[in-house]
């Protein structure tokens, strides 16, 4: 019996010394600990987990990011030929009547022609000519055009002027060394123009400049062309009108609703069909517009009146949400403070509730700008989708947005539309990168910690 007890107490020094638990012996592991044992695998393997999804989550935004940007980063940069021009009174205005009309209907890929053999041998064959006349874009000739038309006494004289290079050529140049002929098949290029470009390239009449048609104009059939100016402009409008509309009407909405609305089955009626109008589809929005504001009211078809109404009736649910949730956030007591200092109901929803909550409100609008800015499907519905030129003046002008210029673009199979798709997707991303910071600082600067 002594021995035994010896040798259970010298069971315990050790288990003691190696930080065991001293009363369990040759009885195993107690329940509790094979439970706290399982519990923590299972949290290591949901931590594990966790780390796999958000690095997979990581790695297909990191690759998607980086696919953008190495299609987009070319667009912002062109390529010009620096291209003599002589404005020959002969084939710009031969009765010399300085007429607008005249000159606008006059040759000017003539004169661009006539420039390009003033370069190189004009006894070439005819072949190799229209190799070497399709290494300049269509906008050259629209910007002689205007140039002419602005300034007739450029008639009769000769310069030398920067002009755009063709598309396939702009995008070879941009993404290809002339050191090698490699990558000429795929963008068009043939061995003829490759030799042309290089010999334009030694004479310094080649060079790669800022894009700034990009930013500063409309859409155009040449990819070189194109820019987003009219989209961005439509986008703005949209959004102007979009907020005018949803931001009284939203919050008006949820004070009402919050502060005055007795709970009955009414309210509770209006506030599922809230929610279930916040997830209703985009689309359906779209066909709203159209039934409504179109075919009903007769409201002028693609222009950012009725995108912005669209869009107003898609946001309004989420405005109306997101204000109900930041003043049932305000704490009760600041309600009954106020109602005792003898405020009228009135006075405490706009004078004290209204204003703590309104940073919570400022960032729900935020939120519904950037999801009311990256709309497409309801845009299409009401004919925002119309290759338009011109910049828009107003909001019953026609006008498209920038998600509907993407789409557009996407569906153009020239590879300059490629690389304008993507820069104008960095610039999408960039304005809504910018408007979620403003409601993140928004939200930190104003926001009232209770």
């Amino acid at each position: 019996m002594l021995k035994r007890t010896g040798r259970q107490a010298r069971l315990v020094l050790r288990r003691i010394q190696k930080n065991k638990n001293p009363f369990v012996f040759s009885y195993g592991v107690t329940p509790a600990q094979k439970w706290i044992a399982g519990r923590k695998r299972r949290e290591k393997q949901f931590k594990f987990f966790g780390f796999i999804s958000i690095a997979l989550s990581a790695l297909f935004l990191g690759s998607l990011i980086l696919n953008i940007l190495g299609n987009g980063y070319s667009a912002f940069t062109r390529v010009q030929l620096y291209i003599p021009i002589e404005f020959s009174k002969e084939i710009l205005d031969p009765e010399g009547t300085n007429d607008p009309a005249v000159l606008s209907k006059a040759d000017y890929r003539k004169l661009v022609r006539n420039g390009l053999l003033y370069l190189f041998p004009a006894d070439m064959p005819r072949a190799q000519k229209f190799e070497l006349y399709a290494l300049v874009s269509k906008a050259g000739y629209y910007q002689l055009c205007e140039m002419v038309i602005n300034d007739p006494s450029l008639v009769g004289r000769r310069g030398e002027l920067w002009l755009p290079a063709a598309s396939n050529v702009d995008m070879f140049i941009k993404r290809h060394s002339l050191k090698s002929e490699i990558g000429i098949s795929h963008y068009k290029v043939s061995t003829r123009q490759f030799s042309m470009l290089k010999e334009l390239i030694d004479k310094e009449r080649l060079r790669k400049v800022f894009n700034r048609q990009f930013f500063t104009g409309g859409d155009s059939q040449e990819p070189e062309q194109a820019g987003i100016l009219g989209s961005f402009i439509g986008s703005l409008f949209t959004i102007f009108v979009c907020i005018a509309v949803a931001f009284p009407l939203g919050v008006a909405t949820a004070l009402y609703l919050e502060e005055f609305a007795k709970e009955n089955w009414l309210t509770d009626l209006i506030e599922i069909n809230i929610n279930n109008l916040a997830a209703v589809p985009s689309i359906i929005y779209g066909l709203l517009g159209l039934s409504i504001y179109i075919n009903i009211l007769g409201m002028p078809r693609s222009s950012t009146l009725v995108g912005g109404l669209v869009l107003a009736l898609l946001v309004m649910p989420v405005i109306v949400i997101a204000t109900r949730n930041a003043l049932r956030a305000v704490p009760h007591s600041v309600r009954y403070a106020a109602l005792a200092m003898g405020a009228n109901p009135v006075q405490v929803a706009m004078h004290h509730t209204f204003i703590y909550a309104l940073p919570g409100i400022m960032t729900g609008v935020i939120l519904s700008i950037a999801r009311a800015l990256g709309e497409t499907s309801p845009l299409l519905l009401i004919g925002m989708v119309a290759f338009l030129t011109d910049i828009p003046k107003t909001i019953t002008d026609p006008a498209t947005t920038l998600p509907v210029q993407v789409y557009l673009w996407t569906n153009n199979p020239e590879f300059g539309f490629v690389e304008n798709t993507a820069a104008a997707i960095i610039v999408l991303l960039f304005v809504l990168v910018v408007i979620n910071a403003l409601a993140a600082w928004v939200r930190q600067r104003f926001e009232i910690k209770w």
